[in-house]
């Protein structure tokens, strides 16, 4: 009887173990909300990945997420200046609060191209606790590791800003398009380690642009659609703010053309580090989970030579690029202009005559092997493009950043530039914005304004300084422009003067001697009540011959602004408090805040918001 029971009793243990093994290991989808554990606010963006898996999430604006996992698996949540949490799912909600990081660096000595760890070269540590901007910082640093981190040695290109001209004496205004938006992603590092970025590390229209706006779609045989909208400058009232909005055609992912990529990647010295190499590797991981059966990827990287790592191989076979990319490790000088060569000769041998044939680089900029310099890079990318390759540029790094060099790669190269602080930054770059950033559906796209001077007396363009063309320039289909990816959105800004308003921006110059002045009022007027006139010029990726568009605008002043209209001016705002304008007038960083939260709609990713965060941690913040 005694044995009979015992069986019994066994077997009830089996089959409560089994069913708990069962309900332990179904898949579950885990809900949940992120916030700071100090003042309970929503963590937009913060990463939520399965644990030794792929599998990567990012909260919403709300600080919510959702992502498959199985009862008893792990979940790693990670944040820029959080400290990283580990949680076991055990039910379908999981709300996580993310504490801020207090940072800790071991003692360093300089070896090299930065500092290591003393304990990694002599077995001994002494904590030094960090106080000041630089306990803000992103840096972490684990033993055993050796740690890279460089002196401060970026370099950001010369920026002269705009000035108001006279409509009498300059009528035109023209352009090129930026669709860039480095300079965004990499003022937000500077704001997330608490400084102020250098004033040259600000290109506003890469601010602006940096957002998407509502823009008309464009529904006929032209890929792009512009429009144009007005209303008062809220850094000096008496003035109107002029916005013209591009909007590229869209298409969806399964509908683009095949590519041809070829990863190039900078893997010397200056490279090691979490912020550096590692980044670009999972970086990369992101774009390849997106990639089709269609699609190939090659390899080539650089340090004191170049090399091909992997040769072109089909989307389908993810996991040997996966191991390809794993391999990487930094180490030794940069031959970047080498590289870059081989890369070229990559894209031309595997060439796809109707598809994407496009190098991604990934690096610092750090070049000082062979061709190093701008003007040098510049040479040879403009010399490489007409092959019809485009080339994409993702900075990466912080203390070394070549800022100057990759724009010069960027515009000569017929293709964009990203700075990447984050995983954050690079699923919005290569996972969420995939066809604008690697698929053009225009290329060299100009803008040229003209202004009535019956209405308008003088105006500026706010940004575009590195972008600026001749009148004639216009009209000439040799003369290189911005190329436009599908789905991007280009905004430009100008402050106009109307006539009537007195101006204090544009200097007098004395009476010639030797003839007269012509002055603005003498100028013959047509009598239209047009503001301006925007004509716009683009090429069909695989032509030579531009087509025009032209729109006129009539400033109704009774419009009310769009909630686009006035988030984009608030960023505008942002970006003149941060280049120290002498035309910011009377802007503060309450009217931005203030203007921008007037502009939330259309914030599905919570950028917007995010933005809204980091101006009102700008303030009190001192330039280093």
């Amino acid at each position: 009887m005694k044995t009979i029971q015992l069986r019994a009793t066994m077997l009830t243990m089996m089959l409560v173990l089994v069913a708990l093994g069962t309900a332990w290991g179904q898949t579950l989808t885990v809900k949940g909300q992120v916030t700071d554990g100090a003042d309970g606010s929503e963590i937009i963006g913060c990463t939520v990945q399965l644990k030794g898996t792929q599998q990567v999430t990012f909260t919403d604006q709300y600080g919510k997420y959702s992502i498959e996992a199985k009862k008893g698996e792990t979940l790693i949540f990670s944040y820029i200046a959080y400290k990283k949490e580990e949680r076991v799912v055990r039910s379908e909600k999981l709300d996580v609060k993310l504490q801020q990081e207090d940072y800790e660096l071991a003692e360093c000595v300089v070896v090299g191209y930065g500092s290591s760890r003393k304990a990694a070269r002599t077995g001994s540590t002494r904590p030094i606790k960090v106080t000041g901007a630089l306990s803000k910082s992103k840096i972490a640093f684990t033993a055993p590791v050796i740690t890279y981190e460089h002196a401060n040695a970026e370099e950001y290109g010369s920026i002269n800003e705009n000035a108001f001209k006279q409509v009498g004496d300059a009528p035109l205004s023209t352009f090129s398009i930026d669709v860039d938006a480095a300079s965004y992603s990499n003022m937000r590092r500077f704001i997330n380690k608490g400084e102020l970025p250098p004033t040259d590390a600000i290109r506003t229209e890469e601010l602006v642009n940096y957002f998407s706006y509502d823009y008309p779609k464009p529904m006929g045989n032209d890929p792009v659609k512009f429009s144009i909208e007005a209303g008062a400058c809220p850094w000096n009232t008496a003035h109107r703010l002029v916005r013209i909005g591009l909007k590229a055609k869209e298409i969806p992912s399964e509908n683009l053309p095949a590519s041809n990529l070829v990863f190039l990647i900078d893997v010397s010295g200056s490279m090691w580090g979490p912020n550096r190499l590692d980044l670009v590797k999972s970086s990369l991981k992101l774009l390849v989970n997106n990639l089709r059966d269609k699609d190939k990827v090659a390899i080539v990287t650089y340090a004191g030579r170049a090399g091909v790592n992997l040769e072109s191989t089909p989307g389908s076979d993810k996991q040997k690029i996966r191991e390809a990319i794993d391999e990487l490790t930094a180490s030794g000088s940069t031959a970047g202009g080498e590289g870059i060569l081989l890369a070229y000769k990559m894209a031309k041998k595997n060439f796809m005559a109707d598809g994407n044939n496009r190098i991604i680089l990934c690096s610092d900029g750090d070049f000082n092997v062979g061709v190093s310099s701008a003007e040098g890079l510049e040479k040879l990318v403009e010399a490489e493009r007409k092959s019809g390759v485009y080339l994409t540029v993702l900075g990466y790094g912080m203390g070394n950043y070549k800022d100057k060099k990759f724009q010069t790669l960027a515009e000569k190269g017929n293709g964009n530039h990203a700075y990447i602080d984050n995983m954050q930054e690079a699923n919005r770059v290569l996972v969420n914005e995939f066809g604008s950033t690697l698929h053009t559906v225009a290329k060299d796209v100009k803008l040229q304004v003209e202004f009535n001077p019956s209405l308008v007396q003088a105006y500026r363009l706010i940004g575009y300084e590195s972008r600026l063309l001749k009148d004639e320039d216009f009209n000439n289909d040799a003369k290189d422009a911005g190329d436009l990816g599908a789905g991007h959105t280009v905004t430009a800004f100008y402050e106009v003067v109307p006539v009537g308003v007195k101006n204090t921006y544009v200097g007098k110059v004395d009476d010639l001697k030797y003839q007269k002045n012509k002055k603005p009022s003498t100028v013959q007027t047509t009598g239209s009540n047009e503001l301006l006139t925007v004509k716009l010029r683009y090429k069909d990726p695989d032509k030579s011959t531009s087509k025009k568009l032209e729109l006129p605008f009539v400033d109704s002043k009774w419009d009310k602004e769009s909630g686009d209209f006035l988030f984009a001016s608030a960023v505008a705002m942002y970006g003149q408090l941060l280049r120290e304008s002498e035309f910011k007038g009377d802007a503060t960083y309450e009217k931005v805040i203030d203007l921008a939260k007037q502009g939330l709609n259309n914030d599905d990713k919570g950028y917007r918001r995010e933005f809204i965060r980091l101006v009102e941690a700008t303030k009190g913040l001192e330039r280093k």
